[in-house]
């Protein structure tokens, strides 16, 4: 009976969640039928199986009849994965979004209403379009380069091609890369906003925001920094596309890990990266003396913390490879 369990997933799989639940029943129904029109009273053997699978046909074209054709604009095998990360991307974007809203009102309250028009300026004509299309754009990549366009499979379907069932050793638990979005997405908001570094306090009211990266050169480096956040939010989505570990799957982890890190690395060696005023802009809006005892410990605890960043940055894609290639072992 497993012939049966893994034709039934193969089908059920490419299809939206909200339809797998209703097309199972009504196809192991389905195969029943059939097998009893064969057998009559006497027990299936492996042999009917085969026969009603190959009367069935190809799961790919049978899932096709259950979805129906050129239903979506991304395919029904990614589709619900799509959903998924595109409501999570814009959710995180409008959060960040209205937290700077909040603090420019809160900086700023005479123009408030100015505040609230560029608010809703940039949310409908820069930044959801732009969330839209980097998720459907990586989605759009993961269908054409990664192996699941159905269009491209011509050869004529054999049961041998059937998957396996998925282990659930190897099930990667769907809150994992929707908290990765999450912070991905947030993270990306945090380095593209000036709201990014130490607010200072005037008579109990907010009066500026020291940043901590270079104000003039953020820009250069935003490239660099949209393609480790895009690699690292093409990983999570993959990880709801595939829903397991498999052999493919991580050495495309490993591969995006490592140009995560050579990017990093390159970037953290440029010390234009942080706001090179930062010591100064401090102890002007605090009234530190520059020499101070006050000003040697907080620049010593500005430039320990700029090097950890990027450590802990550097060990934690260093972890990622490294836990990739031992997954990939055990894999084979």
């Amino acid at each position: 009976m497993e012939m049966i369990e893994r034709y039934v997933y193969d089908v059920t799989r490419r299809l939206p969640q909200s339809q797998r639940e209703d097309v199972e029943k009504e196809l192991r129904g389905l195969i029943a039928d059939m097998l009893d029109e064969r057998v009559a009273d006497s027990e299936a053997t492996e042999a009917h199986i085969e026969e009603v699978l190959l009367e069935l046909g190809d799961p790919r074209k049978l899932a096709m009849q259950y979805g129906g054709k050129n239903k979506y604009i991304i395919g029904p095998v990614l589709f619900d994965p799509y959903m998924t990360v595109l409501k999570i991307s814009l959710i995180s974007i409008v959060v960040a979004m209205s937290v700077v809203f909040v603090i420019k009102v809160y900086m700023d309250p005479v123009h408030v209403i100015d505040h609230f028009v560029s608010y809703i300026v940039s949310l409908v004509t820069v930044v959801i379009p732009q969330g839209v299309g980097w998720v459907t754009l990586v989605f759009g990549f993961i269908e054409y380069f990664g192996g699941i366009n159905e269009q491209k499979l011509q050869n004529a379907w054999k049961l041998a091609d059937l998957p396996q069932l998925p282990d659930t050793k190897r099930q990667i638990k769907r809150h994992e890369p929707i908290a990765g979005i999450v912070f991905l997405v947030l993270l990306f908001m945090m380095f593209s906003s000036k709201y990014f570094g130490i607010f200072v306090l005037k008579n109990g009211e907010l009066s500026t925001v020291i940043p901590f990266l270079n104000k003039e050169m953020i820009l250069t480096y935003i490239p660099a920094i949209i393609l480790i956040l895009g690699l690292g939010i093409l990983k999570e989505a993959l990880k709801l596309v595939y829903g397991r570990w498999t052999k493919k799957f991580v050495l495309y982890t490993i591969v995006f890990d490592v140009i995560s890190l050579a990017v990093v690395i390159l970037m953290a060696t440029m010390s234009s990266f942080w706001n090179p005023n930062f010591m100064q802009e401090l102890s002007q809006a605090h009234h530190i003396t520059v020499g101070s005892e006050a000003y040697k410990i907080i620049q010593t605890i500005w430039n320990m913390s700029t090097r950890l960043f990027v450590i802990f940055l550097i060990i934690g894609l260093v972890w990622d490879i490294v836990k990739g290639v031992y997954k990939m072992r055990k894999i084979a």
